[in-house]
């Protein structure tokens, strides 16, 4: 990781004025584990067949390793992994999951926030929080999670929103509900009267166009509205596994709302590529420069798959 100071970020002797963001999501870390059948009679049932029948073909630990060892190359400051950690939930599959995280970082260095995968069933979120808690606290927050949290880096506040919620059989919809709502505009207005870069990091998008149903966000209309009126410089999130750019007007320019693929994905298609995402952000100037590093189709070494600078209009 990078040095930080004030602000300036030291690396190799010289001094940036960037803040370097990386965000990948939805490993789907595996193998699943041996789960007794007792484990079984719920919703985890058609999860763990989904996983033997086809989510075991197309996630893979080497490509997951591959994307972390080329992240690690690039030092960045901050890493924000926006859920899917695991498959369905099972208790056990939280340690193994952290094996991986922490080849990405300590607890300082990395922002969790859960998915729907990781909130499978009522115990899966008590599960992921006796592993992943120190993750997915704000600064100087002790006790159980609270979300949303808040973190400070440099000019950048980084605020973690759960959307994972325990559903039905087949369906992988997501909620951050009206408590979450109300604290969240609270943090985004706090956090523009300091001047910092206000990064939103969520599972689910909240927005109707990039996702379909059975796979939304049950209360999007009101997080686009609340996002609307408060403003962000940027959203994150992952859930849909294919890179995704769209847009909320908010009240001082457009906040742009960025979609990661899956980062363990098995090259196929041109949307079904491993990649994460590299944010160079600079705080004063409010924008970010957003580099794809992945899978190119068909497979290979982890490459830049396409590069542009956010917001794309003016503000």
């Amino acid at each position: 990781m990078r040095g930080q100071q004030g602000g300036r970020f030291l690396r190799a002797g010289v001094v940036h004025l960037e803040f370097l963001l990386a965000h990948l999501s939805d490993p789907h870390i595996g193998p699943l584990p041996r789960i007794p059948f007792r484990k079984l009679i719920n919703k985890r049932l058609t999860g763990a067949l989904n996983w033997h029948g086809a989510r075991a073909t197309i996630h893979s630990m080497d490509v997951l390793a591959e994307i972390i060892a080329d992240l690690a190359r690039h030092t960045p400051d901050h890493i924000a992994l926006t859920g899917d950690l695991v498959n369905v939930g099972y208790e056990p599959e939280f340690p193994q999951a952290m094996a991986a995280v922490r080849s990405l970082g300590d607890a300082g260095s990395v922002s969790i926030v859960p998915g729907n995968h990781d909130a499978y069933i009522r115990e899966s979120l008590p599960a992921m929080e006796r592993v992943f808690r120190p993750y997915m606290l704000g600064d100087g927050a002790e006790g159980p999670c609270r979300f949303p949290y808040l973190r400070r880096r440099g000019g950048v506040a980084l605020i973690g929103v759960n959307s994972g919620v325990p559903t039905l059989p087949f369906m992988a919809t997501g909620r951050v509900g009206e408590a979450q709502r109300a604290a969240l505009a609270d943090l985004l207005d706090s956090t523009r009267q300091e001047g910092l870069f206000r990064v939103v990091m969520i599972h689910h998008p909240p927005l109707k166009t990039v996702t379909r149903f059975g796979r939304n966000l049950m209360d999007q209309r009101k997080m686009a509205e609340l996002l609307g009126r408060h403003g962000a410089e940027l959203v994150l999130h992952g859930h849909n596994h294919r890179h995704s750019l769209a847009e909320i007007t908010g009240p001082a320019g457009p906040v742009p709302v960025l979609g990661v693929a899956s980062a363990s994905a098995v090259p196929g298609t041109p949307g079904h590529l491993a990649e994460y995402h590299l944010i160079a952000i600079n705080p004063a100037a409010r924008t970010a420069r957003i580099t794809r590093r992945g899978t190119p189709r068909g497979g290979g070494p982890v490459t830049t798959l396409a590069e542009f600078t956010l917001p794309r209009t003016a503000r």
